[in-house]
């Protein structure tokens, strides 16, 4: 389907009766499709958010694409099963994923009035966008399709093993997703990929615990067969869907035009919202998690201890959304966020220039080098739209190289912690590349706290 709108008008008619079964008509066609470009679907990876794509949809505005019409799907128990046909706690079936992006895609046309859309996804959403097109009644409804860090041929390909995995290869549900043309016909297809940094597209097992062994996969498997193939040099799994490199490529598969900008157009009072959603399981749910208490302190960006009062208390409802909330374009932030079962978690966030409805406030267990600090501080510096590579990367602590990096030239871990003695809060300067956020260290004995970056 081209992304043509066809509107749906009636032309006066002499007779009263003529006009009223004209009416009648209309009515039963449903409403009038808007004007305006496809909405825009982004569509998450394994164990990941909606609220990964916040930097991709601040370009597409910057560069005029209207906000209603970028829409990023949540998806519940987002970690796939083990096996994908047998349940699982707190887990989801291919099919469970590919239903709930067809129901959000549903509830997106109808509020947009559109009748087609562009679905862009990342890992495993990829896989979730083309079940859904080839087997979900999508093909009819998808204008295009941006595949980014894929595992369309498998993160290992075993033959007689593993059938039950979504992500073998030679399994039950690739080999039948890959049976026919690997794109659909009339559907715009694009692909981006790494050369050769994606840790889920490597030859040897290291990054899936299986060091040495031959999985059978090249660095090429996100390719498809018929489709427009990009790759980004030196880009990791996630940066093939959430870099600036990544986002032209997409922005010029759904516009047909090259964007005006990359960088983020601030605005002046940017709305925040999002869901606060914790673990079962030893997997994350994107679930709501009601009752907890969201508190948010402006904070010195040279310290990150707290400039002020708070300026924002909400105790979560069922819905798990924390907000609405008005940020300063100019401002840091500390997330508190208070809930039964879970340590109190400060989180410290680089300013936000525009609005976003996904922020997620997901809650972590004790974890990681944190969880074996004894009587001391901890923080710990998250980057959820990429990865750290000891090889490629400047990754700072406190000036100092943030410890735990593997030394590989593989970009593979997205969290580094720093423990220190004394237990009192206290401040820690983290840094990656261009970004600069600083947070304060915390007690272990019942507290987590994260810098949480941006880019």
């Amino acid at each position: 389907m081209t992304d043509q709108r066809i509107g749906r008008t009636g032309r006066r008619r002499a007779s009263a009766l003529a006009f009223a079964a004209a009416g009648l008509l209309a009515l039963a066609a449903g409403p009038a499709a808007a004007e305006g470009p496809a909405p825009v679907i982004f569509v998450h990876g394994d164990s990941d958010t909606a609220g990964l794509w916040m930097v991709q949809a601040w370009r597409f505005e910057s560069n005029g694409y209207p906000r209603d019409r970028l829409r990023a799907v949540d998806l519940d128990r987002p970690s796939a099963r083990s096996d994908d046909g047998v349940p699982q706690e707190n887990r989801s079936s291919t099919t469970d994923v590919a239903s709930q992006l067809g129901g959000f895609t549903a509830r997106t046309l109808i509020e947009t009035g559109a009748d087609s859309a562009a679905f862009v996804g990342n890992s495993r959403g990829c896989q979730t966008i083309r079940n859904y097109v080839q087997n979900g009644g999508g093909r009819h409804i998808a204008d295009a399709m941006i595949l980014a860090g894929c595992v369309h041929h498998g993160v290992f390909n075993f033959p007689g093993a593993a059938q039950g995995s979504e992500y073998n290869g030679a399994g039950r549900f690739l080999t039948a997703l890959n049976a026919g043309p690997e794109v659909p016909e009339g559907v715009k297809t694009v692909t981006i990929r790494s050369d050769r940094f994606d840790l889920y597209a490597q030859p040897t097992g290291e990054w899936i615990g299986m060091a040495g062994v031959p999985l059978n996969v090249g660095h090429d498997g996100a390719a498809l067969e018929g489709a427009d193939n990009r790759v980004l040099p030196g880009a990791d799994h996630r940066e093939t869907g959430y870099s600036p490199e990544a986002f032209t490529i997409m922005y010029e598969a759904i516009t047909g035009k090259k964007p005006d900008t990359i960088a983020v157009t601030p605005e002046a009072a940017p709305q925040l919202d999002g869901k606060v959603s914790g673990w079962a399981n030893g997997r994350p749910t994107n679930r709501p998690l009601a009752g907890a208490k969201v508190t948010v302190f402006p904070t010195d960006p040279e310290t990150g201890a707290r400039a002020g009062n708070a300026v924002h208390v909400k105790t979560v409802g069922a819905d798990g959304m924390w907000g609405p909330f008005i940020a300063d374009p100019g401002q840091s932030y500390e997330f508190v966020i208070e809930a039964d079962g879970y340590p109190v978690h400060h989180i410290y966030r680089s300013p936000f220039p525009r609005s976003f409805d996904q922020v997620s406030l997901r809650l972590y267990p004790y974890e990681g080098a944190a969880a074996e600090a004894e009587g001391g501080a901890a923080i710990g510096m998250m980057r959820p739209r990429g990865y750290f590579g000891a090889q490629q990367d400047r990754v700072m602590l406190d000036g100092e190289t943030a410890p735990g990096l593997p030394d590989s030239e593989v970009p593979g871990v997205w969290k580094v912690f720093k423990t220190l003695p004394e237990a009192a809060p206290q401040t820690v300067v983290g840094h990656f590349e261009d970004e600069r956020l600083a947070g304060m260290a915390w007690p272990v004995d019942g507290h987590v706290s994260w810098i949480e970056l941006t880019y």
